[in-house]
């Protein structure tokens, strides 16, 4: 099922008694991509997509709010390389039964900074050996994993397991990704986007600026929308095209 707008506004909303946190329910939807979260106005604590058929974490907007994600019983086997850009303040992650592999493919969550609780059990990768010290060691910021607290002397020893060239050589050798798979029509596909569309620029710490002054100014759903399709293509604000940052001045609609 798609994440529309309609389900955003209609999905249920509540204070959560015990933490204060203001949580968006998303569960059991059966969606399949996280998309359109433009439509939350980055109103939520927490987002719940426990109980659905989501592959991939990624397509979050720029959401700093956001503290917390529960992803339980889903199908997640990849990670955005640039969460940190989108929802930098995470700070619970909860993956409980998916599908990620390798231990390569949690190094992107490195980028968190303010990242204290995992939880991967009861996915492939938790069966790894090394599989707790790698985790630890790539996400110092922890302070729970798999719901059970990071103690000083597991930072030591997974410090210890991965210092020097030998602690070098088995990081390399265990902290392998999952194979890709891209099939031909994909491929094709991907050829034809590139060769029609222009190319995007990268979002530098200034972008990032521009884009935040951008979401600021929008006052409608309408505004913020077209401001999320436009990020979503790759182009900033006042930089990638001339008129973007006057269509999105409320005044001049």
């Amino acid at each position: 099922m798609k994440l529309s707008v309609d389900i955003i506004e209609g999905a249920a909303q509540y204070i959560n008694p015990a933490t204060k946190d203001r949580e968006l329910d998303l569960r059991g939807y059966k969606i399949s991509v996280i998309e359109n979260l433009g439509a939350s106005l980055d109103q939520f604590d927490c987002i719940d997509f426990s109980d659905n058929n989501i592959r991939r974490l990624d397509g979050f907007p720029l959401l700093l709010r956001l503290k917390k994600i529960l992803l339980n019983n889903n199908r997640i086997n990849r990670i955005a390389d640039d969460l940190d850009q989108c929802i930098p303040n995470l700070e619970w992650l909860i993956l409980t039964n998916n599908s990620i592999q390798e231990l390569g493919d949690i190094d992107a969550l490195a980028r968190l900074p303010k990242l204290e609780c995992l939880c991967l059990l009861n996915n492939p990768v938790a069966t790894k050996k090394y599989y707790r010290e790698y985790v630890i060691f790539k996400l110092p910021t922890l302070r729970l994993f798999d719901f059970r607290k990071v103690k000083m002397k597991e930072r030591e020893q997974a410090k210890a397991l991965f210092k020097g060239k030998k602690g070098k050589q088995l990081e390399k050798e265990i902290g392998i990704k999952s194979k890709v798979f891209v099939s031909a029509a994909s491929n094709a596909n991907d050829t034809k986007s590139k060769q029609t569309q222009p190319g995007k620029p990268v979002h530098t710490p200034a972008d990032v600026e521009a884009i935040k002054a951008a979401i600021a100014k929008a006052k409608t759903l309408e505004e913020i929308e077209r401001l999320n399709q436009l990020l979503k293509a790759g182009y900033v604000p006042g930089k990638s095209i001339a008129d973007d940052h006057e269509n999105f001045e409320p005044n001049n609609r």
